[in-house]
């Protein structure tokens, strides 16, 4: 109705337009808002829903949702995703807790917020992404939606891969050694090289890491995580001849500078330790 008094009223078609599309999506299944403006004020409307409740401390609990709340997040989500709105979820909300008059607007109701809203993403995406797939996107901290949800579809190609299954428990394998370690290893120095395995993962790591670095500067995921399968064997190869534990101090900061360099690769676009493996 609010679309047809505008419109009456003499507003443009825009403005009625959005008018009437603001209160969408209003349940599963059911439209986003068709236009542009639509959306952008559907998304006021909601986030400013969800700040201003989680302000004042009434936040859904396991039970009651009295200000359908978890309706709000999810067309929050949708709109983002199916209108293709690549904006960061955190600013949009610390903007949104900060236009509130009254409540408690600080980062501890922002982190609230956050959590509610992942939550329910990872509900809108259970059919399609498993457990594993999603805290892997999740750990590399992405707050863009769309952005969340091209990295989970490219983790789902990655799986489809021979090299992947290995390639995550070997990572695994890496974090584990590097927590162990507690030492932050110094850069790599080829010159201290002893086992051929070291300079072949060494090599293959510099021959790959431009291309998996332009590719995910490009949001083109699936190509990198192509190209981050290829160290699979090398990686192997390393753990079958390596120890990287040496008793050698210099020996063991080179190792352990090489496996921090294939962690901060393997924890660009996902977690891959957290993939089954």
């Amino acid at each position: 109705m609010g679309g047809h008094y505008a419109r009456a009223g003499g507003e443009p078609d825009a403005v009625a337009d959005a008018v009437a599309e603001h209160y969408q999506p209003v349940g599963a299944g059911t439209p986003i808002p068709a236009t542009p403006v639509g959306r952008i004020v559907a998304l006021a409307d909601k986030l400013d829903t969800l700040a201003g409740i989680f302000a004042v401390g009434l936040k859904p609990t396991a039970s009651k949702d009295p200000y359908a709340l978890r309706r709000a997040a999810l067309g929050v989500l949708r709109i983002l995703v199916e209108g293709g709105l690549a904006l960061d979820l955190r600013e949009l909300l610390r903007q949104a807790l900060a236009a509130q008059p009254a409540g408690e607007r600080g980062e501890a109701t922002l982190h609230e917020l956050e959590s509610f809203l992942f939550d329910r993403l990872r509900g809108l995406l259970a059919e399609s992404v498993g457990r594993e797939v999603f805290d892997a996107v999740a750990a590399c901290g992405t707050q863009v939606v769309t952005d969340f949800v091209a990295r989970t579809e490219a983790v789902l190609e990655f799986q489809k891969l021979p090299e992947a299954e290995q390639l995550a428990a070997a990572h695994k394998r890496v974090r584990n050694i590097l927590r162990q370690a507690e030492v932050t290893a110094p850069a790599v120095d080829p010159s201290a090289f002893v086992e051929a395995a070291e300079g072949a993962l060494h090599q293959a790591l510099l021959a790959q890491r431009d291309g998996f670095e332009q590719a995910v500067a490009a949001a083109d995921y699936v190509n990198a995580l192509r190209q981050l399968a290829a160290l699979q064997a090398p990686v192997d190869g390393f753990f079958s001849e390596v120890m990287v534990m040496a008793d050698d101090v210099r020996l063991r900061q080179n190792r352990l500078a090489l496996l921090a360099e294939l962690d901060r690769l393997c924890r660009e676009v996902a977690d891959i330790s957290l993939l089954p493996g």
